[in-house]
């Protein structure tokens, strides 16, 4: 659906983004992660058509957005933080207006508008100016602009920003349903809601991209073993003592007990190492039988933090 190559965008001699490439694929959620000014809305912005890249290319539905713009434009729907929304337009007029821009008539038209309206749950709203809205229904507003011509992506830039949490939610399974028949790409700072939502996450920093993967293969590979959760059967202070012995294992957590006779660890190692080896070892030498043993995954803002701190290399 996307092709992104080679994308660079200068200001002078600082770089918004450094020479990235990456795809969408049809039918596909992904979202864009990273600090502010990291790159995610200049990318973005380029991949609409609205600002140019310094170099590389951009095809929608293999259409170049530079060399054809007008017909790559009519596969996108686009709607920014602040939706450019006319206050003392009602909701009807307003939509009615974006379907000119889009170049949208025929008899189909008050159907479509209509089945736009419901799928972002605005119909109650129609005849109510737009000013007078709440700030959760001036983004489902900007949603259903987007949506005008049922265009094959939608990209939208912090949909959830300023809403409350029945909001969030609301515009959460809004924007599930969208996956159904859209391509879709978000930016957001809420970690819960990408993970939520996202089939695949992309992180951005300093303009360019340090992970792109699932939320679960990026604490899969990051993690590798370094943080453990452990059951053991035996007396915990013989088992601390134990552990002691083993430098490789830097944090020790007790987690209470869950059975009897037992002690529940998360124990951690430095980065890039994997300490299963030397938990059995210790354990085993100790008499202590392991009754449970596996990796803790990361959730993604964890995963967010070491990507973008420069403490856990490049994940891919």
């Amino acid at each position: 659906m996307v092709e992104v190559r080679n994308l660079t965008k200068r200001y002078g001699s600082h770089f918004a983004v450094d020479d990235i490439s990456f795809t969408v694929d049809e039918g596909e959620i992904l979202g864009f992660l990273g600090p502010n000014g990291a790159g995610k809305t200049t990318t973005m912005n380029i991949m609409t058509g609205y600002i140019a890249a310094t170099s590389g290319d951009v095809t929608i539905k293999g259409i170049d957005i530079t060399a054809e713009p007008e017909k790559a434009k009519k596969h996108i729907g686009y709607l920014p933080e602040n939706p450019p929304l006319y206050g003392d337009m009602r909701v009807d007029e307003y939509l009615s207006f974006a379907a000119d821009l889009k170049k949208i008539h025929g008899r189909d038209r008050k159907e479509m508008i209509a089945n736009i309206k419901e799928g972002v749950k605005i119909t109650d709203v129609s005849r109510r100016l737009i000013k007078n809205l709440s700030k959760g229904y001036k983004q489902r507003v900007g949603l259903a602009q987007a949506m005008m011509g049922f265009p094959d992506l939608i990209i939208m830039d912090e949909p959830t920003v300023g809403l409350d949490p029945k909001q969030i939610i609301e515009m959460r399974d809004v924007i599930k349903k969208l996956a159904k028949n859209h391509t879709v790409t978000l930016s957001s700072h809420i970690m819960q809601e990408v993970s939520a939502v996202c089939d695949r996450v992309m992180i951005i920093n300093k303009g360019k991209i340090v992970a792109s993967d699932t939320t679960e293969r990026l604490s899969s590979s990051l993690t590798s073993g370094r943080q453990v959760s452990v059951r053991v059967r035996g007396d915990v202070n013989k088992i601390l003592r134990a552990l002691k012995d083993y430098p490789v294992i830097k944090g020790t957590k007790q987690e209470g007990s869950r059975e009897p006779g037992t002690i529940d660890f998360v124990l951690t190692a430095d980065d890039d190492v994997d300490i299963r080896e030397a938990v059995f070892s210790c354990m085993s030498k100790n008499g202590f039988p392991i009754l449970q043993m596996k990796p803790m995954d990361m959730t993604l803002e964890e995963i967010f933090l070491q990507v973008t701190s420069g403490e856990g290399g490049v994940a891919k």
